[in-house]
Order: C-alpha cells, then structure tokens, then sequence
C-alpha cells in the first residue's frame, strides 16, 4: 500500500482512528501526524480508559511523535484530527511547534481554532500554524452525533 499524500487521505486515517475510540466507548475523536508526508503516529481518545483528562488525540499523538522523532519539537509535521482541537490540545501544538493543523469538524462549545475561541492562530505565539478546517466535517460530525446518541 502506497502512503496517503492528500489530506482527505490522511484524514481518512484520523476518521479510522476515531472509530477505534467509539468502539472503546471514547469519545470519537483521532488524530494522525504526518512529518515531510510521511506517517509518523496516530492514535484516539483515551481519557476515559486511560484515566487521564489530558489523553485526548492529540496529546496522544503529539506524546507518541515526540518519541519516535527523539524531539519534543515537531516542526515540518501537519497534524490530522478529527474535531477542532480544545485550548488544552492547542498548548500543546503550538509548544511542539507543529507548523500545520488540519481538522474536521468545528466544536462551537471548547474548539479553540476558531469554533470558541482563536487561541491557535493567535500572532502573539513565537510561530503560528498553519489552520485548515472542515475536511471531511460530515463524516467526523456524523460519528460524534451517533456516539452521543447512544449516550442519551
């Protein structure tokens, strides 16, 4: 199999790993890492099973990278996730220095790319991401309203 160049495909694997979540009774949230086009990490939601309010994917992904390049900064790297990143998930990218945030859906309530807040491309940080949201938004919506579903 060929690696994923566009970012409906890496998205795609985003979306797989938030399905991994639901199955997990997470919260459907995944994310993907890509350094120079290649994969580097993925991973989901994990704060319930992991006990840990800060294991959301991207954190999880952000960890998981951080080991594998040997660096704790990740410049060159696009992250891929599935919901609009939380003030918490924004720190977090912009102290890792990932130089481009691709997201699905919008999070009107605690989304800090735009959705609530503006807190990531805020210029007062040393560097500012670049912000693409709304890649397969429906499909990423889609599976957080039918996991919630069953919640209610």
């Amino acid at each position: 199999m060929t690696e994923p160049k566009t970012d409906l495909d890496w998205m795609k694997l985003a979306l797989q790993q938030a399905q991994n979540a639901a199955l997990k009774d997470e919260v459907p949230v995944g994310a993907v890492l890509i350094n120079n086009n290649e994969f580097v990490a993925s991973g989901h939601n994990q704060p319930v099973s992991s006990h840990d309010p800060s294991s959301h994917a991207e954190i999880v992904v952000l960890r998981a990278a951080g080991k594998i390049l040997q660096n704790y900064r990740l410049p060159d790297s696009t992250l891929y996730v599935t919901l609009e990143p939380c003030p918490m998930c924004v720190g977090a990218i912009i102290h890792a220095r990932v130089s481009r945030v691709v997201f699905a859906a919008s999070d009107p309530k605690t989304g800090a790319a735009g959705g609530c807040f503006n807190l990531l491309t805020d210029e007062r940080h040393n560097q500012v991401p670049e912000v693409v949201g709304g890649v397969l938004a429906e499909d990423a919506s889609n599976l957080i309203r039918a996991f919630f579903k069953t919640k209610r």
